[in-house]
């Protein structure tokens, strides 16, 4: 096993890894473009790491905030957390928890935790780590300590369904792990979401409608894909999910990392697109979206939903279908897995471990809790 090292993708020189260019051709184009130009509410600076054959995308902050939460703890764990409660019922449970995510903000900046160097990190809402163990986890660890010694590292998206191994190695190397959200899983396509009525009633409302994939993008399509995405995460969640451009998608959609699926509308427009990421048997959508417009009763974000998962199906894939509508995935043969975040602090002065040992203690034993009772 080689050692791992970090690439600078401004390098020509940058002994990048046999294969992989795909995801090198990623990494290169944050460098060169800029991660505004593709995530417009993301400011951070883009590297990469090499493990064995592995690209592992590398995102550098220092202590933005405001941004999405893709890169940045205090986004994801005070503004999104309070943003959330909006939106779903937490019950008396709501006051309490606007508190929580207040002090746990102030917290935060007072122990600098979004001066940050995430590993692995695609600025989807979802990571995919691909079966990776973490082999090379203390090395690389011991790299980026030496390359960043006043950051904090982390690793987003480990769930015990899809992440076992990776958890386990980071836990021995002493990083610290936060429960960050329950996601939605399903094992088994063919058994656990096909024989499903709801299913069929989905699958029916697909068999009526123009579904396309779309290997090839027509003018527009682009424009339109980041639209209904925007329409949907942007306007009706939070504006602190990532806001993908045209420019995005145009980039996934050329290097076959997303592979985009849609149904159109009789004019030719897309109505409703999703966008599927596959890695080790895995596959999630970092890009779902329909025009909201559109009444209800045409079940366009059934369609999506059912889209995504009949890709899954027929390539034999383990879904993971994110956050979000617990009772529609749940009716559909999901089911709930608490998703977590690693942060490694042991070289940083004690204000910033003591704030995450004291965060991993509040939200293992009132927020995880919480998010199981209710769906969060």
């Amino acid at each position: 096993m080689s050692a791992p090292r970090l690439l600078d993708p401004d390098d020509a020189d940058a002994p990048w890894p046999e294969g992989g260019t795909a995801d090198r051709l990623y990494v290169e184009a944050f460098a060169r473009q800029g991660s505004q130009a593709l995530i417009a509410n993301l400011r951070t600076r883009v590297l990469a790491a090499a493990c064995g054959d592995r690209v592992l995308p590398l995102t550098v902050n220092d202590d933005e905030y405001g941004d999405a939460y893709v890169c940045l703890p205090h986004s994801a764990y005070a503004l999104y957390a309070k943003a959330e409660l909006d939106l779903v019922n937490a019950g008396p449970w709501t006051p309490f928890l606007r508190l929580m995510a207040d002090l746990a903000g102030a917290a935060m900046r007072f122990g600098r935790l979004n001066r940050i160097v995430h590993l692995g990190n695609w600025m989807l809402s979802t990571n995919l780590h691909g079966g990776w163990t973490g082999a090379e986890l203390p090395a690389l660890r011991a790299l980026l300590t030496a390359r960043f010694p006043t950051h904090v590292l982390a690793l987003r998206s480990l769930t015990p369904w899809g992440d076992a191994e990776l958890m386990a190695t980071a836990r021995a190397d002493g990083w610290i792990l936060l429960p960050a959200r329950q996601i939605y899983v399903t094992d088994d396509l063919e058994r656990d979401w096909l024989p499903r009525r709801d299913t069929r009633r989905d699958l029916a409302l697909l068999d009526r409608a123009q579904v396309v994939r779309l290997d090839e993008l027509r003018p527009g399509d682009a424009e339109r894909i980041a639209a209904l995405y925007a329409m949907l995460y942007l306007d009706r969640y939070s504006r602190l999910n990532p806001a993908f451009t045209p420019a995005f998608i145009i980039l996934t959609h050329r290097l076959g990392l997303i592979r985009y699926e849609g149904v159109r509308a009789p004019d030719g427009r897309l109505a409703a697109v999703v966008g599927c990421w596959v890695r080790g048997g895995v596959l999630t959508t970092p890009i779902v979206g329909y025009d909201t417009t559109r009444p209800e009763q045409h079940g366009l974000y059934r369609m999506a939903s059912a889209l995504l998962a009949d890709a899954a199906r027929r390539d034999g894939l383990r879904l993971n279908g994110s956050a979000g509508a617990p009772d529609f995935k749940k009716h559909r043969g999901a089911r709930p897995v608490i998703e977590y975040s690693a942060y490694y602090a042991a070289h940083l002065p004690r204000r910033t471990r003591a704030v995450l040992v004291g965060l991993q203690a509040i939200l293992e034993r009132l927020a995880r809790p919480l998010m199981e009772a209710r769906g969060l």
